[in-house]
Parts: C-alpha cells; sequence; structure tokens
C-alpha cells in the first residue's frame, strides 16, 4: 500500500469506524420501523389526548413499547450477528433487560440482541464437528435454551438497571439542554454529520430511544424531528433550482420531490459536497428549525423514517401542524437565503452532479476522499475484479437491490430499473431489500460497490453488480439490453 493510501487510511479510520457501527445501529431499528409507526399512530388516535380517544385500544400503547419495540430490535439485532438462533438468544436477552427496567429498554435491546448473539455464535463455533450424529437437534435447541436462559438472568439482574440508569443521566442531558434553550446546537453536530453519513447513528442509535422515552410520558417529542426535519435539505435544492448551474440547476427540482415528499435525505448530500460550503446553510437551517420546534411547542408521536413531509403529518399529534410546518418552513427559508447568496456569490462551474455523487459514494464506502486518481484506478481494478469474479446469469428472474437498511437508495434503484425493464417488456421481478434479507432465490443482486463483498456472503450463488449511484448506472442499460 502506497503512503498515499496510509494516510487517507488513517485520516478516515474513525469516520469510518462509526459509520460502520451506526450502520450496524440503523440495522437494528430501520427493519422495525413499520411496527414504531404503528405504535406512534395508535398513540395519536386512541389516548385521551389522541383523535378518537379510546379506552380499550389505547391498551396497546403501553404493552407495545415496553415489550413489542425492544423484543423487535433485540431479535434484529441477533439475527444481524448470527442468524436466526442468534435472534432467539437475542430475543431471550432482550426480554431480561425489559423486565429487568422500569422503562422502554431500546438501549438495553441493542446490547442485549448482538451481545447474546456473539455469545451463541462463539458456543457454536467451539462444537464445530464435535457433536455425535443424530444428536444435533438436541444439543442445538438446549445450547441454545440454557445459554439464553442464563444470559436472560444476568441482563435482568445486571444490564437492565445499569441502561436504566444510563438512559436516564441521557434523558437528563437532553432535557436540561431544552430547558437552558440549547437544544437547537445539536444540530451544529447533526448537519455535518448527516453528510459525513452518520445520521444513522446519531437519529436511531441516540435520539429516538429517548425521543420515543420522552413521547410515553408527553404524548410527542420534538427530538424526532431533530435529524429528520426536511426543511435545510429543501431550502439548499431550492437555491440550486434558481442559482444552481448546469446539471446541478436542471437536476434539482426532481430532487426536492425526490428529498422533501419521499423522504430520501441523501439525495441533496452531493449537492453540498459540490459547494461544500453550503454545509453553512444546513447547519442555519437545521439551527433556525429547531428553535422554531422548541418555541411553537412542536413535536412528533413516533419517528418518522423516512424523512417525510408526508410522514411528518402523519405523525404529527392533533393540533400540532402549525407549530411543525413553522418549523420546517423556517429551516427551508434560512438555508435556502444563506445557500443563495453562497451561490450567487461564490465562483461556480457547471457542477458535475455525478462526479459529486461519486465523491459522496466514496465518503460512504471510505469515510475520506482521496487522491482523484487512486480512487478512479481502485474504482477501475474493483469493477475488473468484480466482473471476474461474478456469475454471469442466463435465466433471470428476480433482480434484487440491496443497501444496509434495504430502504432508501436501493428503493429508488429498484424503481428506475423496474421501470426500465416494464418499458422494454422484460418480465422480471425487480425489488430492494437490506442485505441480511436478500432472499434466496435472487438472480442478481445489485448493491454499492463497498456492499457487494458482503452481498456475496449472503447470496453466493447469485450474480453480482456493483454500482456507484442508485439513481443513474450505466449497468441498468447494459443489463436491460443483456435480458432484452
Amino acid at each position: 500500500m502506497s503512503n498515499l493510501d496510509q494516510s487517507s487510511n488513517s485520516k478516515g479510520g474513525l469516520r469510518v469506524g462509526v459509520q460502520r457501527f451506526g450502520r450496524f445501529l440503523s440495522g437494528m431499528v430501520m427493519p422495525n420501523m413499520g411496527a414504531f409507526i404503528a405504535w406512534g399512530l395508535i398513540t395519536a388516535m386512541f389516548i385521551p389526548t389522541g383523535w378518537f380517544p379510546n379506552e380499550t385500544l389505547a391498551q396497546l400503547v403501553d404493552p407495545m413499547i415496553k415489550y413489542l419495540l425492544p423484543l423487535l430490535i433485540g431479535y434484529t439485532g441477533g439475527t444481524m450477528v448470527h442468524g436466526q438462533r442468534g435472534g432467539v438468544v437475542g430475543a431471550i436477552m432482550t426480554i431480561g433487560v425489559i423486565v429487568g427496567s422500569d422503562i422502554p429498554m431500546f438501549l438495553g435491546a441493542m446490547i442485549a440482541g448482538p451481545l447474546a448473539a456473539w455469545i451463541i455464535k462463539k458456543f457454536d463455533k467451539s462444537i464445530e464437528g464435535k457433536v455425535k450424529a443424530g444428536f444435533e437437534m438436541l444439543v442445538n435447541n438446549f445450547s441454545a435454551g440454557i445459554i439464553g436462559g442464563i444470559l436472560g438472568i444476568f441482563a435482568l439482574l445486571g444490564i437492565g438497571p445499569a441502561v436504566e440508569a444510563i438512559s436516564k443521566v441521557l434523558s437528563a442531558g437532553v432535557q436540561g439542554l431544552m430547558n437552558l434553550g440549547l437544544l437547537p446546537l445539536v444540530n451544529l453536530i447533526i448537519e455535518p454529520g448527516k453528510v459525513l453519513f452518520l445520521n444513522n447513528a446519531i437519529n436511531h442509535g441516540i435520539l429516538t430511544p429517548i425521543a420515543t422515552d420522552q413521547a410515553r410520558e408527553l404524548g410527542q417529542s420534538v427530538l424526532y424531528m431533530l435529524e429528520s426535519n426536511p426543511g435545510p435539505g429543501l431550502g439548499i435544492l431550492l437555491a440550486y433550482c434558481f442559482f444552481g448551474r448546469g446539471m446541478a440547476k436542471s437536476s434539482a427540482p426532481g430532487a426536492v420531490i425526490i428529498h422533501f415528499f419521499g423522504g430520501i435525505h441523501e439525495i441533496y448530500f452531493p449537492y453540498i459536497l459540490m459547494r461544500p460550503i453550503l454545509i453553512l446553510a444546513a447547519i442555519a437551517g437545521g439551527v433556525a428549525g429547531t428553535l422554531t420546534f422548541m418555541l411553537t411547542g412542536a413535536g412528533l408521536v413516533s419517528a418518522p423514517s423516512p424523512g417525510s413531509i408526508i410522514a411528518y403529518f402523519l405523525l404529527t399529534p392533533k393540533g400540532g401542524y402549525l407549530p411543525m410546518l413553522a418549523g420546517v418552513l423556517v429551516a427551508a427559508v434560512v438555508s435556502f437565503l444563506i445557500a443563495a447568496v453562497l451561490l450567487k456569490t461564490g465562483k461556480q462551474k457547471d457542477e458535475d452532479l455525478e462526479s459529486a455523487s461519486s465523491r459522496m459514494k466514496d465518503m460512504k464506502s471510505q469515510g475520506n476522499v482521496p487522491n482523484a486518481g487512486i480512487t478512479a484506478s481502485h474504482r477501475e481494478a474493483d469493477r475488473a475484479s468484480d466482473k471476474a469474479s461474478s456469475t454471469v446469469k442466463t435465466d433471470v428472474k428476480k433482480i434484487v437491490f440491496s443497501c444496509d437498511a434495504g430502504m432508501g437508495s436501493s428503493a429508488m434503484g429498484a424503481s428506475i430499473l423496474r421501470k426500465k425493464m416494464k418499458a422494454e417488456g422484460i418480465d422480471v421481478t425487480v425489488t430492494n431489500t437490506a442485505i441480511s434479507d436478500i432472499p434466496p432465490d435472487a438472480d442478481v443482486v445489485i448493491t454499492q460497490q463497498i456492499l457487494t463483498d458482503r452481498a456475496r456472503s449472503v447470496a453466493p450463488n447469485a450474480e453480482h453488480i456493483s454500482i456507484d449511484n442508485f439513481l443513474k448506472s450505466p449497468e441498468y442499460d447494459a443489463l436491460v439490453e443483456r435480458l432484452k
């Protein structure tokens, strides 16, 4: 490895580590967002202050937040480490954390699920090849039950109380920031973190667990809105619509729709990477929006995922629409004005959006932006390696787009390819999933290059195609031509 490569890796090592940790946390929460939204909607409608108060239906609220949601997180975290067997043991340990605490144990589940799965994985490896033929099921079932039971007791007596104490400290810290009126300053970290792809670590690893506990007590929480507010990104994209140049200006209106209504915030990250100084507009918009949320008493009943204005409307409690809209609008106006000034006064080139998207991909996967020549040569070498090592399928029935969470960017890619296939009359199923959920009958799996190796380990018999940008890739057209 060259000295330049070593320097790049050294500088980006911490960021890469945090990004991977954030992806792992989001991997436990994102597949279960439907359950979070279900709980939020039931809460908004049927609690005494809801739209349609109903004492009977409101009985669902407490068991869902105390048992269902933590168990889902613990099970999902376990499956990420050691498949279904890890998920089962992870759920057993998670119930110990739940019973050992009086608050919703999201943080505890994020610890217990993966930890239990790791322990049973180590046990399975230690006895691999040592079990007598015919006794495999007996050993598997009883080892999971015994180890799971012991871990459940340990979680009840140790992890549950410890995590409860940590959660109370974190909640008190957030409440203190709110009481001092300093909560908007959190956006000084959140907005740059989003562009560096730390948003999942911040949102699902820290804010959502605390916000959910707060929403249980108050019926809503402003913390759900700190990272997910679509206003700052909307303002930047609108500034490009009016004051951008070249492809950036022509593509910005479509990006506005995808970002604001679709909730895919990653769509505006390349626009900031083209002009990094625009991060100031995002920060100012985020601070202004959060301040407005606080002053007007805004909040949501559950985590909006994705961060779409539609999700905001669905999860806003009764009487909270004006404060919610005020915060989003103020954030958009502030970020628009600052971005407009920066675009008008700075020297602009005809920005190459495709190049910026490639930079975004490099930052997401590597944690830094290395020398352009080295990056290009590595990418070409990786592509050649991928083509050489990937099986080319001739009879393709199912194409799967896959990313970390199975939502967002992979969903957009699947939609684009599905339209291309339909236009050519090709009868092929095109879907999207998380990498851990790639179905065994997938013929072709399409992922970003950094994720291809993980995808191969899950679906070794499929053809794997690596791409740089889910929104626009020459591999789409090549695949369509091949299948015609």
